[in-house]
């Protein structure tokens, strides 16, 4: 007989800004940047960063500081 599966409570966001990476370590290189930290709402998992509402240009341009070449997919800079 099956076992019933465990469920995982998800909520679901439009329109959310997030920062994928290559490695677990790049992400604690980005995360111990203060200016970049505190766009930061938080962490999906350890290549995943979720970005705070409307900071998206922040992160961009802390982003290329750090010599990095981020690609916006599926949206537009400017919120």
């Amino acid at each position: 007989m099956n076992q019933p599966v465990a469920r995982l409570s998800a909520k679901l966001h439009r329109r959310v800004c997030l920062v994928l990476t290559e490695d677990a370590v790049l992400a604690e290189e980005l995360l111990s940047r203060k200016k970049l930290a505190a766009e930061v709402a938080g962490r999906l998992s350890e290549r995943v960063l979720l970005v705070r509402p409307n900071r998206l240009d922040a992160v961009l341009d802390e982003l290329k500081k750090m010599g990095h070449t981020p690609q916006v997919v599926g949206g537009k800079p400017g919120g």
